[in-house]
């Protein structure tokens, strides 16, 4: 079984949590499933989660260089330098990081839901989005990559994992794929 699931913003990746945090089963009720990799809890998008180990392992495993692509508001204006570096790699504690691709967006993307509680804005300090795909899935990657550039994450949102894509699910609902 393959479930793809609209992780909303602070919902934990597991199943069970002791300090009484949101978890994935405020919102799916399928026993003996598990996430294929994590999504941060202050991150939104597609997770899936599986009771096939060879199909998690297919996806989640690094040696894989499964394409996972994440939609980023950042603080700042992105612009082609600093998104080149990105492209290059940039040294982070744990390695060198690379984006496999990196796009800037003139603008934010229609489909997209309001975020409850709505991230903090400030007055004089504009935005912008910017669309990166990675394949490798280390802790807390993109928004490392990104303060790395100096444009710190505001809201960060999966796509896509492979093959497997968010499309039109709405937040909070998942489906048997």
């Amino acid at each position: 079984m393959l479930v793809a699931f609209n992780k909303p913003y602070r919902v934990l990746s597991q199943f069970t949590d002791e300090s009484g945090r949101q978890t994935l089963s405020n919102f799916i009720d399928i026993k003996k499933i598990y996430s294929i990799g994590r999504l941060d809890y202050d991150s939104e998008g597609l997770m899936l989660l599986t009771d096939d180990g060879k199909l998690k392992n297919m996806l989640a495993n690094p040696k894989h260089k499964v394409d996972k692509v994440y939609l980023v508001q950042v603080e700042g204006i992105a612009k082609k330098p600093e998104l080149d570096q990105l492209r290059k790699g940039v040294n982070l504690k744990d390695g060198r990081a690379q984006a496999v691709k990196v796009k800037m967006l003139l603008k934010q993307p229609a489909f997209l839901w309001k975020r409850e509680p709505p991230i903090r804005q400030r007055k004089n300090s504009p935005t912008s989005w910017v669309e990166i795909t990675i394949n490798e899935g280390r802790n807390r990657q993109v928004r490392r990559m990104m303060a790395h550039i100096d444009l710190p994450v505001l809201r960060l949102i999966r796509l896509s994992i492979g093959d497997y894509q968010l499309g039109n699910l709405s937040l909070g609902k998942h489906q048997i794929l």
